[in-house]
């Protein structure tokens, strides 16, 4: 699992959580994740064939988000092969809305919810909501501002120059 703290504590995930998601799929019934900023539900990729329907089975649900075709019209030009997001879009119709979720029951919400899907393809986790995100979830300096009260923001790059390790 690949996360990253921020300096006010909070965290979010770069990964797929393959280590919880392992111990959750043993169940063959949709694995509870999370939940999202907006509050509603993240499952792992597994999930009913039919979304209204806990006895049609489970299958690997897949993202609506294909790679483009032609060339680039941004930075580096180029054919689209995966490397941006913007090398991605989304095709309507899918079984996953531009958010990566559906509605449809959980052994959690068997009267049925609208839930987010972490996939196995492009965009992985969520890259939008359906709901409002919790205030909380909102970025702002800490009390004092950054450094403590008068310092204000970090001056420049660090001394040796910038942390070039991935997330």
């Amino acid at each position: 699992m690949l996360f990253r703290s921020q300096p006010d504590g909070t965290y979010h995930y770069h990964a797929i959580p393959t280590g919880l998601y392992e111990r959750l799929a043993t169940r063959n019934v949709p694995a509870l994740l999370g939940y999202a900023a907006d509050g509603f539900p993240i499952y792992g990729p597994m999930g009913y064939r039919n979304a209204r329907d806990a006895g049609s089975g489970m299958v690997e649900l897949k993202s609506g988000y294909r790679l483009k075709s032609g060339t680039r019209d941004f930075g580096p030009g180029g054919r689209p092969n995966g490397e941006f997001a913007q090398d991605y879009e989304y095709v309507t119709g899918s079984e996953l809305d531009s958010c990566n979720g559906r509605e449809g029951v959980t052994p959690e919400y068997p009267n049925g919810t609208y839930y987010y899907i972490v996939t196995s393809g492009f965009p992985y986790v969520p890259r939008c909501y359906v709901g409002a995100p919790d205030a909380s979830f909102t970025k702002a300096p800490p009390p004092g501002g950054f450094g403590g009260p008068g310092k204000g923001p970090p001056k420049g790059p660090p001394k040796g120059g910038f942390d070039k390790r991935p997330f």
